[in-house]
Protein backbone atom coordinates (compact mmCIF):
# COMPACT_ATOMS: atom_id res chain seq x y z
CA UNK A 1 0.00 0.00 0.00
CA UNK A 2 1.36 3.42 -0.98
CA UNK A 3 2.20 5.58 2.01
CA UNK A 4 -0.58 8.06 2.74
CA UNK A 5 -3.05 6.32 0.45
CA UNK A 6 -6.67 5.57 1.32
CA UNK A 7 -7.56 2.04 0.18
CA UNK A 8 -11.16 1.50 -0.89
CA UNK A 9 -12.76 -1.87 -1.52
CA UNK A 10 -15.70 -1.40 -3.88
CA UNK A 11 -17.91 -4.46 -4.32
CA UNK A 12 -20.20 -3.88 -7.25
CA UNK A 13 -22.85 -5.78 -9.19
CA UNK A 14 -22.78 -8.83 -11.41
CA UNK A 15 -24.79 -7.33 -14.26
CA UNK A 16 -23.50 -4.58 -16.52
CA UNK A 17 -26.50 -2.30 -16.04
CA UNK A 18 -26.41 -2.38 -12.24
CA UNK A 19 -22.64 -1.88 -12.27
CA UNK A 20 -23.00 1.17 -14.51
CA UNK A 21 -25.73 2.69 -12.35
CA UNK A 22 -23.50 2.66 -9.25
CA UNK A 23 -20.29 3.60 -11.11
CA UNK A 24 -20.64 7.29 -10.32
CA UNK A 25 -19.75 6.56 -6.69
CA UNK A 26 -16.17 5.85 -7.78
CA UNK A 27 -15.82 9.22 -9.47
CA UNK A 28 -17.34 10.95 -6.45
CA UNK A 29 -14.86 9.26 -4.12
CA UNK A 30 -11.96 10.20 -6.40
CA UNK A 31 -13.08 13.82 -6.38
CA UNK A 32 -13.39 13.90 -2.60
CA UNK A 33 -10.45 11.65 -1.65
CA UNK A 34 -7.55 12.34 -4.04
CA UNK A 35 -5.36 9.74 -2.30
CA UNK A 36 -7.94 6.99 -2.77
CA UNK A 37 -6.74 3.65 -4.13
CA UNK A 38 -9.33 1.23 -5.48
CA UNK A 39 -9.77 -2.50 -5.37
CA UNK A 40 -12.93 -3.35 -7.30
CA UNK A 41 -14.86 -6.60 -7.06
CA UNK A 42 -17.20 -7.29 -9.99
CA UNK A 43 -18.80 -10.17 -11.83
CA UNK A 44 -17.07 -11.51 -14.95
CA UNK A 45 -19.29 -9.62 -17.37
CA UNK A 46 -19.11 -6.25 -15.60
CA UNK A 47 -15.45 -6.38 -14.49
CA UNK A 48 -14.01 -4.93 -17.77
CA UNK A 49 -15.93 -1.69 -17.12
CA UNK A 50 -13.43 -0.76 -14.41
CA UNK A 51 -10.13 -1.45 -16.13
CA UNK A 52 -9.31 2.27 -16.55
CA UNK A 53 -10.37 3.58 -13.13
CA UNK A 54 -7.66 5.98 -11.88
CA UNK A 55 -5.64 4.87 -8.84
CA UNK A 56 -6.65 1.27 -9.46
CA UNK A 57 -4.83 -1.43 -7.53
CA UNK A 58 -6.81 -4.43 -8.75
CA UNK A 59 -10.03 -5.65 -10.30
CA UNK A 60 -11.10 -8.91 -8.66
CA UNK A 61 -13.34 -10.96 -10.93
CA UNK A 62 -16.02 -12.45 -8.72
CA UNK A 63 -17.37 -15.55 -10.44
CA UNK A 64 -20.15 -17.38 -8.63
CA UNK A 65 -19.67 -21.02 -7.70
CA UNK A 66 -22.61 -23.37 -7.19
CA UNK A 67 -21.34 -24.39 -3.75
CA UNK A 68 -20.96 -20.79 -2.57
CA UNK A 69 -17.17 -21.07 -2.33
CA UNK A 70 -16.75 -17.80 -4.24
CA UNK A 71 -17.38 -15.90 -1.00
CA UNK A 72 -14.59 -17.77 0.76
CA UNK A 73 -12.25 -17.10 -2.17
CA UNK A 74 -13.05 -13.39 -1.98
CA UNK A 75 -12.58 -13.38 1.80
CA UNK A 76 -9.10 -14.82 1.45
CA UNK A 77 -8.16 -12.14 -1.06
CA UNK A 78 -9.34 -9.11 0.93
CA UNK A 79 -9.22 -10.02 4.62
CA UNK A 80 -5.54 -9.26 5.18
CA UNK A 81 -5.72 -5.59 4.26
CA UNK A 82 -6.62 -2.61 6.42
CA UNK A 83 -9.19 -0.70 4.37
CA UNK A 84 -10.10 2.95 4.60
CA UNK A 85 -13.57 2.25 3.24
CA UNK A 86 -15.49 -0.86 2.27
CA UNK A 87 -18.30 0.08 -0.12
CA UNK A 88 -20.48 -2.95 -0.75
CA UNK A 89 -23.24 -2.60 -3.33
CA UNK A 90 -24.21 -6.27 -2.93
CA UNK A 91 -25.07 -5.96 0.76
CA UNK A 92 -23.01 -9.04 1.49
CA UNK A 93 -22.19 -10.37 4.95
CA UNK A 94 -18.45 -10.41 4.22
CA UNK A 95 -18.22 -6.62 4.50
CA UNK A 96 -19.23 -6.64 8.14
CA UNK A 97 -16.15 -8.59 9.14
CA UNK A 98 -13.39 -6.80 7.23
CA UNK A 99 -10.87 -4.54 8.92
CA UNK A 100 -11.89 -1.04 7.83
CA UNK A 101 -12.18 2.50 9.14
CA UNK A 102 -15.60 2.87 7.58
CA UNK A 103 -18.07 0.62 5.86
CA UNK A 104 -21.00 1.56 3.62
CA UNK A 105 -23.24 -1.40 2.83
CA UNK A 106 -26.23 -1.51 0.53
CA UNK A 107 -29.48 -2.42 2.23
CA UNK A 108 -32.66 -3.35 0.46
CA UNK A 109 -34.75 -0.18 0.44
CA UNK A 110 -38.02 0.24 2.22
CA UNK A 111 -40.61 2.90 1.56
CA UNK A 112 -41.34 4.59 -1.77
CA UNK A 113 -39.70 3.19 -4.88
CA UNK A 114 -36.70 5.17 -6.15
CA UNK A 115 -34.26 4.90 -9.02
CA UNK A 116 -31.21 2.66 -8.65
CA UNK A 117 -28.89 5.68 -8.92
CA UNK A 118 -30.59 7.16 -5.87
CA UNK A 119 -30.37 3.81 -4.09
CA UNK A 120 -26.62 3.84 -4.73
CA UNK A 121 -26.35 7.43 -3.52
CA UNK A 122 -28.02 6.51 -0.24
CA UNK A 123 -25.25 4.03 0.52
CA UNK A 124 -22.85 6.99 0.77
CA UNK A 125 -25.57 9.31 2.10
CA UNK A 126 -25.33 11.63 -0.89
CA UNK A 127 -28.92 11.26 -2.10
CA UNK A 128 -29.32 15.07 -2.12
CA UNK A 129 -26.59 15.18 -4.78
CA UNK A 130 -26.55 11.73 -6.42
CA UNK A 131 -23.54 10.65 -8.43
CA UNK A 132 -24.43 10.20 -12.10
CA UNK A 133 -23.04 7.04 -13.71
CA UNK A 134 -19.52 7.50 -15.05
CA UNK A 135 -17.15 5.12 -16.82
CA UNK A 136 -13.43 5.84 -17.22
CA UNK A 137 -11.60 5.17 -20.47
CA UNK A 138 -8.07 5.89 -21.73
CA UNK A 139 -6.67 8.07 -24.54
CA UNK A 140 -5.92 4.88 -26.47
CA UNK A 141 -9.52 3.69 -26.22
CA UNK A 142 -10.83 7.09 -27.26
CA UNK A 143 -8.48 7.15 -30.27
CA UNK A 144 -9.66 3.70 -31.30
CA UNK A 145 -13.28 4.85 -31.01
CA UNK A 146 -12.44 7.76 -33.30
CA UNK A 147 -11.16 5.28 -35.87
CA UNK A 148 -14.19 3.02 -35.60
CA UNK A 149 -16.66 5.89 -35.98
CA UNK A 150 -14.77 7.92 -38.59
CA UNK A 151 -16.98 9.09 -41.42
CA UNK A 152 -19.65 11.59 -42.33
CA UNK A 153 -23.17 11.88 -41.03
CA UNK A 154 -24.81 11.62 -37.60
CA UNK A 155 -24.82 8.23 -35.91
CA UNK A 156 -27.94 6.41 -34.76
CA UNK A 157 -26.96 3.73 -32.23
CA UNK A 158 -29.22 0.71 -31.74
CA UNK A 159 -28.98 -2.08 -29.15
CA UNK A 160 -31.77 -4.50 -30.12
CA UNK A 161 -30.82 -7.27 -27.69
CA UNK A 162 -31.57 -7.89 -24.01
CA UNK A 163 -30.80 -10.57 -21.45
CA UNK A 164 -34.30 -12.06 -21.76
CA UNK A 165 -36.72 -12.40 -24.65
CA UNK A 166 -39.42 -10.76 -22.53
CA UNK A 167 -37.58 -7.41 -22.71
CA UNK A 168 -36.67 -7.60 -26.40
CA UNK A 169 -38.51 -5.32 -28.81
CA UNK A 170 -38.87 -7.03 -32.20
CA UNK A 171 -35.89 -6.51 -34.48
CA UNK A 172 -38.03 -5.59 -37.46
CA UNK A 173 -39.45 -2.67 -35.48
CA UNK A 174 -35.95 -1.41 -34.73
CA UNK A 175 -35.31 -1.67 -38.46
CA UNK A 176 -38.42 0.32 -39.35
CA UNK A 177 -37.56 3.11 -36.90
CA UNK A 178 -33.98 3.27 -38.18
CA UNK A 179 -35.08 3.48 -41.81
CA UNK A 180 -37.46 6.32 -41.07
CA UNK A 181 -34.88 8.25 -39.06
CA UNK A 182 -32.02 7.74 -41.52
CA UNK A 183 -33.42 7.32 -45.00
CA UNK A 184 -36.77 9.06 -45.38
CA UNK A 185 -36.79 12.41 -47.13
CA UNK A 186 -36.45 15.14 -44.52
CA UNK A 187 -35.67 12.62 -41.78
CA UNK A 188 -33.92 14.10 -38.73
CA UNK A 189 -30.85 11.90 -39.25
CA UNK A 190 -30.95 11.79 -43.05
CA UNK A 191 -27.76 10.48 -44.65
CA UNK A 192 -26.64 9.34 -41.24
CA UNK A 193 -24.97 6.12 -40.15
CA UNK A 194 -26.16 3.18 -38.11
CA UNK A 195 -24.19 1.82 -35.15
CA UNK A 196 -25.23 -1.63 -33.92
CA UNK A 197 -24.24 -2.85 -30.47
CA UNK A 198 -24.52 -6.24 -28.82
CA UNK A 199 -22.61 -8.89 -26.93
CA UNK A 200 -20.68 -11.90 -28.13
CA UNK A 201 -23.86 -13.90 -28.62
CA UNK A 202 -25.42 -11.15 -30.74
CA UNK A 203 -22.81 -10.84 -33.47
CA UNK A 204 -25.49 -11.47 -36.12
CA UNK A 205 -27.32 -8.22 -35.35
CA UNK A 206 -25.17 -6.16 -37.69
CA UNK A 207 -25.80 -8.61 -40.52
CA UNK A 208 -29.53 -8.55 -39.85
CA UNK A 209 -29.63 -4.73 -39.96
CA UNK A 210 -27.15 -4.06 -42.75
CA UNK A 211 -29.88 -3.31 -45.29
CA UNK A 212 -31.08 -0.34 -43.23
CA UNK A 213 -28.28 1.89 -44.49
CA UNK A 214 -26.21 2.22 -47.64
CA UNK A 215 -22.96 0.35 -47.98
CA UNK A 216 -20.24 1.88 -45.84
CA UNK A 217 -22.74 3.51 -43.48
CA UNK A 218 -22.93 0.66 -40.99
CA UNK A 219 -20.77 0.64 -37.85
CA UNK A 220 -21.14 -2.95 -36.71
CA UNK A 221 -19.85 -3.32 -33.14
CA UNK A 222 -22.06 -6.24 -32.10
CA UNK A 223 -19.83 -8.91 -30.60
CA UNK A 224 -16.72 -7.20 -31.95
CA UNK A 225 -15.54 -4.73 -29.30
CA UNK A 226 -15.10 -4.68 -25.54
CA UNK A 227 -17.33 -2.70 -23.20
CA UNK A 228 -15.04 0.31 -22.83
CA UNK A 229 -14.63 0.65 -26.59
CA UNK A 230 -18.39 0.39 -27.07
CA UNK A 231 -18.86 3.07 -24.42
CA UNK A 232 -16.34 5.37 -26.11
CA UNK A 233 -18.03 4.85 -29.48
CA UNK A 234 -21.41 5.72 -27.96
CA UNK A 235 -20.03 9.13 -27.03
CA UNK A 236 -19.88 9.87 -30.75
CA UNK A 237 -23.52 8.93 -31.46
CA UNK A 238 -26.33 11.43 -31.95
CA UNK A 239 -29.10 9.17 -30.62
CA UNK A 240 -29.38 5.79 -28.93
CA UNK A 241 -32.44 3.53 -28.97
CA UNK A 242 -32.40 0.22 -27.14
CA UNK A 243 -34.11 -2.22 -24.82
CA UNK A 244 -33.64 -2.10 -21.06
CA UNK A 245 -30.10 -3.50 -21.00
CA UNK A 246 -26.52 -2.80 -20.05
CA UNK A 247 -25.98 -1.11 -23.40
CA UNK A 248 -28.80 1.33 -22.64
CA UNK A 249 -27.18 2.33 -19.35
CA UNK A 250 -23.79 2.66 -21.04
CA UNK A 251 -25.33 4.98 -23.62
CA UNK A 252 -26.91 7.21 -21.00
CA UNK A 253 -23.63 7.31 -19.05
CA UNK A 254 -21.82 8.25 -22.27
CA UNK A 255 -24.06 11.30 -22.62
CA UNK A 256 -25.75 10.37 -25.89
CA UNK A 257 -29.47 11.21 -25.96
CA UNK A 258 -30.97 7.88 -24.93
CA UNK A 259 -34.38 6.36 -25.51
CA UNK A 260 -34.95 3.19 -23.47
CA UNK A 261 -37.73 0.79 -24.43
CA UNK A 262 -39.55 -0.80 -21.48
CA UNK A 263 -42.12 -3.49 -20.86
CA UNK A 264 -41.51 -6.14 -18.16
CA UNK A 265 -39.14 -3.97 -16.11
CA UNK A 266 -39.68 -0.83 -14.11
CA UNK A 267 -38.44 2.40 -15.67
CA UNK A 268 -38.91 4.15 -12.33
CA UNK A 269 -36.00 2.09 -10.99
CA UNK A 270 -34.09 1.15 -14.11
CA UNK A 271 -34.77 3.91 -16.62
CA UNK A 272 -31.74 5.48 -18.34
CA UNK A 273 -30.31 8.16 -16.07
CA UNK A 274 -29.60 11.69 -17.25
CA UNK A 275 -31.05 14.96 -18.42
CA UNK A 276 -31.26 13.71 -22.00
CA UNK A 277 -32.46 10.19 -21.24
CA UNK A 278 -36.05 9.04 -21.73
CA UNK A 279 -38.04 5.86 -21.24
CA UNK A 280 -41.08 4.67 -23.19
CA UNK A 281 -43.39 1.71 -22.78
CA UNK A 282 -46.44 0.33 -24.53
CA UNK A 283 -50.04 0.45 -23.40
CA UNK A 284 -49.58 -1.96 -20.50
CA UNK A 285 -48.08 -1.11 -17.15
CA UNK A 286 -45.58 -3.40 -15.47
CA UNK A 287 -48.32 -4.54 -13.10
CA UNK A 288 -50.56 -5.51 -16.03
CA UNK A 289 -47.74 -7.51 -17.59
CA UNK A 290 -47.22 -9.32 -14.28
CA UNK A 291 -50.81 -10.54 -14.37
CA UNK A 292 -49.78 -12.66 -17.35
CA UNK A 293 -46.25 -13.45 -16.14
CA UNK A 294 -46.16 -13.00 -12.33
CA UNK A 295 -42.50 -13.93 -11.87
CA UNK A 296 -41.30 -12.40 -15.15
CA UNK A 297 -39.64 -15.63 -16.18
CA UNK A 298 -41.68 -16.91 -19.11
CA UNK A 299 -40.29 -17.03 -22.63
CA UNK A 300 -42.81 -14.49 -23.87
CA UNK A 301 -42.09 -11.21 -25.61
CA UNK A 302 -43.83 -8.58 -23.48
CA UNK A 303 -42.93 -5.72 -25.84
CA UNK A 304 -45.45 -6.30 -28.61
CA UNK A 305 -47.78 -3.52 -27.44
CA UNK A 306 -45.07 -0.90 -28.03
CA UNK A 307 -45.54 0.19 -31.62
CA UNK A 308 -43.19 1.78 -34.12
CA UNK A 309 -45.03 5.11 -34.26
CA UNK A 310 -44.74 5.98 -30.54
CA UNK A 311 -41.03 5.11 -30.55
CA UNK A 312 -40.46 7.17 -33.68
CA UNK A 313 -42.28 10.17 -32.20
CA UNK A 314 -40.33 9.90 -28.95
CA UNK A 315 -37.05 9.67 -30.87
CA UNK A 316 -37.87 12.70 -33.00
CA UNK A 317 -38.87 14.68 -29.92
CA UNK A 318 -35.64 13.81 -28.13
CA UNK A 319 -33.61 14.80 -31.19
CA UNK A 320 -35.41 18.13 -31.33
CA UNK A 321 -34.86 18.76 -27.62
CA UNK A 322 -31.12 18.14 -27.96
CA UNK A 323 -30.64 19.93 -31.29
CA UNK A 324 -27.36 21.82 -31.50
CA UNK A 325 -25.88 20.24 -28.39
CA UNK A 326 -22.36 18.84 -28.41
CA UNK A 327 -23.00 15.13 -27.90
CA UNK A 328 -19.93 14.64 -25.68
CA UNK A 329 -21.04 17.49 -23.42
CA UNK A 330 -24.59 16.22 -22.89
Amino acid sequence: MTRGSFPILFITATRIGDAVLSSGLIRRLLDEIPQARFTIVAGPVAAPLFAEVPNLDEVIVFAKAKDGSHWFDLWRKVRGRRWGLVLDMRGSGISRFLNTKRRAIYRKPTGPLVHKVLEAARVLRIEDDPAAPHIFTSPEIEAYADELTAGKGPILALAPAANWVGKTWPLERFSQVAIRLLRNSGAPLANGRLMVLGGRDEANLGRDLKEVVARGQLIDLAGKVDLLTAYACLKRARLFIGNDSGAMHLAAAAGVPTLGLFGPSDERRYGPWGENARAIRGARSLEQIQVVDPNLTQAICHMMDLGVEPVLRAAEKLLAETEGADVRDL
